[in-house]
C-alpha cells in the first residue's frame, strides 16, 4: 500500500478513500507478511487434514486503521490471492491495538512501528516487520520462524548486565545462574502456541516431516551462555528445533541459509543486516537495547 499510503499523506483522507474506490478492482501488491501468511495456511491444510473436526489451528486476522469502505478492495485481494482470511477489523482512523485482547492475540505485526509499541505496552507480542532488500525463495511447504534470544523470548535481564557492566561480568552472571531460568520475554507466548501445533503432528508420528520448524539464533556463546538459555526453554517446556550460537558473529549470513519467513530480534542492527540477506525481520521494540521515547510531562 506504498502508493496509496503516499496519497493519504499528501492529498488527505477524503482523496485516499477515493483513490481507494477507483481502485477497488485491482489487488493490491503483497507485503512482506505475504508469505508468512501463505505459509501459516499450509500449515492450516495440513492440520485439517490430520484432525478434520479441530479448531485449534492457526487465525489469522486483518487489522487495519483503514475506513469500512476499503473493505471490498482487500476482500477482492484476499480472494485474488486465494488467501483464507475471514476476520476483518477496519477501524476507521481509529488505533486498532485495543482490540487485540479481545481478538486473544498471540502475535501482531504492522508496518507501523508506534502501534507496534502500543501493542508491547498492552503485553500483546508485537513487531514492526521490514521488507528484505532482496526477493528470495522461502519454503511453500514448512513454516520456519527465527527467534532471537534475549529481549524477545527471554527477558533483558541479561542485556542489561551488558550494558551496565560489560560482557565479562554477562559471563560470570550466566554461568553463576546457569540453571535459574530467565524471565520470560513478549515473544514466549508466540513460541508456545507454535510449539503446542507442532505436537499435533508428532503425536501423528510426523516430528521429522514437521511443518513448522522454530530456530534460536543469539549472538549468545554457546560455551559460556548457552546453557542457561537452552535450560529455560527446557524450564518452561518449549524447545527450537535449532539452536544457533554466534558468539557475536553477523546473523545475516545464517538466515540466508535457513531462509526463515520470519525473524525476530530487539535490536535494529540485526534487523538491518537479515534485511541486506533476503530475510523478511521483525523488529521488537522491548528491553534496554530500545531508543528511549520521548516523554510528554505529565501535568
Amino acid at each position: 500500500m506504498d502508493e496509496e499510503q503516499r496519497i493519504y499523506t499528501e492529498q488527505g483522507v477524503e482523496e485516499y478513500v477515493r483513490y481507494q474506490l477507483e481502485h477497488e478492482n485491482e489487488p493490491f501488491s503483497p507485503g512482506p507478511a505475504f508469505p508468512f501468511v501463505k505459509a501459516l495456511e499450509a500449515v492450516n491444510r495440513r492440520l485439517r487434514e490430520l484432525y478434520p473436526d479441530s479448531e485449534d489451528i492457526f487465525d489469522i486476522v486483518l487489522m487495519t486503521n483503514n475506513h469500512a469502505q476499503v473493505g471490498v478492495r482487500l476482500i477482492n485481494s484476499i480472494n485474488h490471492y486465494d488467501l483464507f482470511i475471514e476476520r476483518f477489523c477496519m477501524t476507521g482512523g481509529n488505533s486498532p491495538i485495543c482490540y487485540l485482547k479481545a481478538y486473544h492475540t498471540n502475535l501482531y505485526l504492522s508496518a507501523d512501528a508506534e502501534k507496534v509499541r502500543e501493542a508491547i505496552d498492552e503485553g500483546i507480542a508485537a513487531a514492526t516487520i521490514f521488507s528484505p532488500s532482496k526477493d528470495v525463495v522461502v519454503s511453500q511447504t514448512q513454516l520456519r520462524v527465527a527467534f532471537d534470544g534475549d529481549a524477545v523470548l527471554f527477558s533483558d535481564e541479561s542485556e542489561r548486565i551488558v550494558k551496565a557492566h560489560g560482557l565479562d561480568r554477562f559471563f560470570e552472571h550466566e554461568k553463576a545462574h546457569e540453571n535459574k531460568p530467565l524471565a520470560q520475554g513478549p515473544l514466549k507466548g508466540f513460541l508456545e502456541a507454535l510449539g503446542r501445533l507442532q505436537k499435533k503432528f508428532y503425536s501423528k508420528g510426523l516430528r521429522l516431516e514437521c511443518p513448522i520448524r522454530t530456530y534460536l539464533v543469539t549472538a549468545r556463546s554457546a560455551a559460556s551462555s548457552g546453557a542457561r538459555a537452552l535450560k529455560t526453554l527446557r524450564s518452561w517446556g518449549l524447545e527450537t528445533d535449532e539452536a544457533l550460537f554466534l558468539a557475536g558473529a553477523p546473523k545475516g549470513p545464517l538466515l540466508e541459509k535457513i531462509r526463515p519467513h520470519i525473524f525476530f530480534d530487539d535490536q535494529m542492527f540485526h534487523v538491518a543486516g537479515a534485511q541486506e540477506m533476503g530475510t523478511v525481520a521483525a523488529h521488537v521494540p522491548y528491553g534496554v537495547a530500545q531508543t528511549p521515547r520521548q516523554t510528554v510531562p505529565a501535568k
